[in-house]
Order: structure tokens, then sequence, then C-alpha cells
């Protein structure tokens, strides 16, 4: 495992000036745990390595076998992740914040369609709290619950106490429904710092900020949206939605549409950090 250094803690020199400049925006000198689903990856892998082959050796089995046992893994939500990996594939990962609303049942209809799964960062007072059907539907199909806290208070700006209701409360509203606990969180406004990053290690929480938003708060044009999305993505990039607005969910199948003409492959967020686990406290950003 690499030292943690005051700021980071990178595998890869090629991400730790993004990520250092991400903890200063961010946060002044605080200092916490930021990485990118490549470097994840990377050193999940390096250690996998090292494991599968002690092993398999003691196993009496060969790599080839221990591959094909690993190929029909099947990850929380139950969908088997064999044909999926993005340290070979293009991949990029859908969320959407703030849901359920009255949108997401359409939206799951056009994912379940596309035969493609997301990532949903969902608020619990208004929308868990309310929607529990959706919540069950979210799970029930192959999609990652995630966590956008209790009321979209911003987490650095209230009391640490507060902080972790907001979290809390969601991950027991979510696990009422469904029987499981959220493992991601988005922080709202993308903000964070050391003491946020405490209290979602202490949760079991990791951190998920993005790469491209296409400000759907701010426009019901599909269309625009669906521009501002493609001009953005590259591959690893972690893809901020929200399934609240009125012209987000028809963008959608433009958007999967496009994305998979331009060869890439659409992910959660956890099939887009595996070989690696998501990393309580850790701040997950391409």
């Amino acid at each position: 495992m690499p030292k943690k250094m005051s700021t980071t803690r990178r595998p890869a020199i090629s991400g730790l000036l993004a990520a250092t400049s991400l903890v200063l925006a961010l946060s002044g000198c605080a200092a916490y745990d930021v990485t990118a689903p490549a470097d994840a990856r990377a050193e999940a892998s390096a250690g996998q390595g090292k494991t599968k082959d002690t092993r398999l050796a003691a196993a009496g089995r060969t790599v080839a076998e221990g591959a094909h046992e690993d190929g029909k893994r099947k990850n929380r939500q139950g969908t088997s992740d064999s044909d999926i990996d993005c340290r070979k594939a293009k991949c990029v990962a859908l969320t959407f914040d703030a849901g359920p609303s009255e949108h997401t049942p359409r939206l799951l209809d056009i994912l379940k369609k596309e035969k493609v799964h997301a990532t949903f960062f969902m608020l619990g007072k208004n929308h868990v709290a309310d929607r529990p059907a959706d919540v069950r539907r979210i799970d029930a199909e192959g999609h990652e619950l995630a966590n956008h806290t209790w009321s979209h208070q911003v987490l650095t700006d209230i009391a640490p106490e507060e902080a972790r209701k907001e979290l809390s409360r969601t991950q027991d509203a979510v696990e009422k429904i469904t029987g499981k606990k959220p493992r991601l969180m988005r922080p709202p406004q993308g903000r964070t710092d050391e003491e946020v990053s405490r209290i979602s290690r202490e949760l079991g929480l990791a951190q998920v900020l993005w790469s491209v938003t296409a400000k759907d708060y701010r426009t019901e044009d599909s269309a625009l949206i669906t521009e501002r999305v493609l001009e953005q993505t590259e591959r690893d990039g972690i893809i901020l939605l929200h399934d609240i607005y009125r012209g987000t969910v028809p963008a959608v199948p433009g958007i999967i549409a496009k994305l998979k003409q331009r060869g890439y492959t659409i992910v959660t967020v956890s099939q887009l950090l595996s070989p690696a686990e998501p990393e309580p406290g850790m701040v997950y950003r391409p």
C-alpha cells in the first residue's frame, strides 16, 4: 500500500496534481484522501494479482481457472460483472442525484430497455421517504443505491453531529426499504472536508464526485443537456445528472445512444472502480 500523503493518497503520479487541486479548491489546507477510478483499479489489481497467485497455487488450480471463476462473480446488486472490466473497456459511470421523483419510473424504463445500470444518489426527505416503491425498483433492477443526504444540506456548513444525521438518516431509510445500506455518498455541491471524510469513513461511505455535469438544474432543454454531457465525457468519467428535473430524463436515450456509438461501456460507480472496493471516507473523482 502506498504511504498516506498530507493531502492525497494515490498510487499514480499522473493523478496527483488533479487530486491536490481538488483538495485545495474544496477545503483550503484540509487533509483527506482523494483518488481517481483508474488509480484505484491499478492499486487493487496489483494487490489482487499477488493474493490470487498465492491462492491458486495453494489450491492447485491454474490462473486461467481462477480467472474463469472471477468472471462469474456477482456484484452486490446481483448483476453479473463477467463482461465488464473497466481496466480494458472504455467505461463511464452514469449517476443520478436527488431522486427518486415522479420522473424516475420513466428513467428506469429507459435504462431497462437500454440494458444500462446507473448509480442513484438519493435524497431522504420527500424522496426516499415518500417513494419507497421506486427505491425498491432501483435496487431490484440492478442499479446502485447511494446516499445524497437527508435534506441536501451542505455538509461542510453544518455541525459534525448534524452532518452525521444527514447521512445516517438516509442510510437507515434505504436499509429499511431494501435491506441494504449504501456504500457510496455524494456530498451536496461536492463540498467535503476532513471532518466529512471522517464521518463518512465511520458510516462506511465512500465519497463520489464527478467529472461531467450538464447543469440540468438550470435548463429544461433536453438537447442542450445531451450536448453538454457528450462534450465533457471522457474515459473513466462520472456523469452527474438529476432525475428530478423535467428536461433530464428525455435526454437520457440520446446520451446513452451516442455514448455507445463512441465505444463507451456505461457502468455503475462500483463497476467503474472494480476490482477495487469503495473505501469508506475516500473521495473518488476522475
